[in-house]
């Protein structure tokens, strides 16, 4: 079910006896139990309405028996259960054995006074489980994945306008841009920026420059952004700059190598008529990161892309052995691109 609709459907007091909840996008779904904690228990009987287990400690017999207990002192109660194997993908430990017959007969009956979430650590459900195919057909499976790029920008945007303050597109894109895709550290940038700019103050590129620190991948990033613009100065501002920061050349290397390499590989991808998604998923990335380095690709012939990973390929080697030093290998190189 849309992710959307069940949001509506739980301000609505419509709340699921149980629910699945899987994907990437760790910020997402932490919005989806804070709602359902405060639609569902008082934060003064909080001890009394919320219980959380992990399945690689606890058997699901005992969760299912909690759900089943009438709770004290509260009408309903919120039972949040992590989960990596049960109806994951990842690799059981062996320590617990769960009698999964004893969820797939609650299935059946679901208590009414117990809200059941199990959180997913994984990208995907295991759809091969029995399991999984009950709960489906008797919960709600939600699915948390990252934000594709404009549904990000659109994001950002929406939660500065909520905290008072204003931001235009093209300054929403730099501060994802700068920050990365993940909604988490994008939630606490928004936080500071907002701080900062005030009630009605607009946030421009101008303050995201300034009050917002890039990681060392978002550095390369932006760098090589730079580079396929044929701004050479700029992207060797980058490059003294993370030298001072004490950065190791041999690391610069291998982030812009990664770089090219998914440059040249979306490339190759979007002439075989794949679509953004698709890309996305084939390469593990996010629809935004795809989206740029779609846009850096079209600047590079194909030739010229598998030309600079063989140069870098080759810069490594000479970094690595002591054929050259590290510092000067690497500002060569940024030269004879930006050239």
């Amino acid at each position: 079910m849309d992710v959307k609709t069940v949001l509506k459907q739980i301000k609505q007091g419509q709340i699921a006896p149980i629910y699945l909840c899987y994907g990437t996008e760790k910020y997402q779904i932490q919005e989806f139990v804070s709602l359902l904690q405060s639609q569902i228990t008082d934060p003064e009987q909080r001890d009394f309405s919320l219980a959380s287990y992990d399945l690689a400690d606890t058997p699901i017999e005992m969760i299912v028996e909690e759900a089943e207990m009438l709770p004290f002192l509260v009408e309903r109660k919120l039972i949040l259960v992590r989960d990596v194997s049960l109806f994951g993908t990842g690799k059981d430990n062996g320590k617990i054995e769960h009698k999964v017959e004893a969820l797939t007969s609650y299935l059946s009956n679901p208590a009414e006074h117990s809200v059941i979430v199990f959180l997913v650590q994984g990208d995907k459900l295991d759809e091969r489980k029995k399991i999984v195919k009950a709960v489906k057909a008797a919960g709600t499976v939600l699915s948390f994945m990252p934000l594709g790029g404009s549904e990000l920008t659109n994001w950002v945007i929406r939660e500065i306008e909520k905290r008072g303050s204003r931001i235009g597109r093209e300054a929403a894109e730099a501060l994802v841009q700068t920050v990365g895709v993940q909604m988490s550290p994008l939630s606490t940038e928004i936080d500071k920026l907002c701080l900062y700019a005030g009630q009605g103050g607009m946030i421009d590129s101008a303050v995201i420059e300034q009050l917002v620190a890039r990681t060392t991948e978002q550095n390369v990033f932006v760098m090589v952004e730079h580079i396929a613009n044929l701004r050479l100065e700029q992207a060797l501002d980058i490059f003294y700059e993370l030298l001072k920061q004490r950065e190791e050349p041999i690391k610069i290397a291998s982030l812009i190598a990664r770089q090219f390499r998914i440059m040249l590989q979306v490339k190759d991808m979007a002439r075989q008529s794949y679509s953004q998604q698709q890309i996305a998923s084939q390469l593990g990335l996010h629809p935004y990161a795809v989206k740029i380095a779609g846009e850096q690709a079209r600047k590079f012939e194909p030739s010229r892309l598998k030309g600079i990973l063989s140069d870098l390929a080759q810069l490594d080697y000479q970094m690595k052995s002591g054929g050259i030093d590290k510092v000067l290998g690497l500002e060569l190189f940024l030269l004879r691109l930006g050239a």
